[in-house]
């Protein structure tokens, strides 16, 4: 006995014991809370990254044309009818990869697709399109890459559905596959158009 309280003589022994089983177990138990984490992240579709303009009228923006075209892009361009409005790069391997989809995209003449050329040298950007093929009705050159930042642009490719009014209704991250424009990307197109034309007077 001690100032009046008594103390049990296993009382630290049992305190030592189980910290000593904290330091032992902590690690593990991080390590296994990080796995299910990371799973879980692997898991996740990058191209379903939500965008926080969804809904929100398209920035105020307007580009120059790239090298070699008539036509830049504006926020003004962007409304009337529904469009699309990718954001590509010549040094951009997967805007490679998802190009030919775009060339068969314009050549169906099924919605019209803008360009918005991110962060590319002027000369590198023209070689491309003339080489590969332009798919693109109008196509803003962003040396600066800053209309880019104002679109929620995390890299490219990226591709933004936009409604007739000018609101951004769905962004894909990624290259645009055929079964992504198929079955996600061409049925919002139409379902956006018959709101829009339900929405009439």
């Amino acid at each position: 006995m001690s100032n009046g309280h008594i103390v049990e003589p296993g009382g630290q022994a049992a305190r030592r014991t189980a910290l000593r089983r904290l330091v032992v177990f902590l690690p593990a138990m991080v390590f296994a809370g990080m796995a299910v984490l990371l799973a879980w992240g692997l898991t996740r579709n990058a191209s379903d990254i939500p965008s926080a303009l969804i809904d929100k009228p398209v920035p105020e923006f307007s580009l120059p044309p790239v090298e070699g075209r008539t036509l830049g892009l504006s926020s003004t361009d962007l409304r009337g009818e529904v469009s699309l409005v990718n954001v590509f790069a010549s040094w951009c391997l997967a805007c490679r990869e998802e190009h030919p989809v775009f060339i068969q995209l314009a050549k169906s003449g099924k919605v019209p697709l803008h360009g918005l050329n991110y962060k590319d040298q002027p000369d590198d950007a023209a070689r491309w399109l003339d080489t590969e093929g332009d798919p693109y009705t109008r196509t803003g050159a962003d040396l600066a890459g800053r209309v880019a930042i104002d679109w929620g642009v995390y890299g490219v490719p990226e591709t933004f559905v936009v409604t007739a009014d000018g609101r951004i209704a769905y962004k894909h991250i990624g290259a645009v596959t055929e079964e992504a424009l198929r079955k996600t990307i061409l049925p919002l197109v139409e379902r956006l158009r018959a709101e829009a034309k339900d929405q009439r007077p």
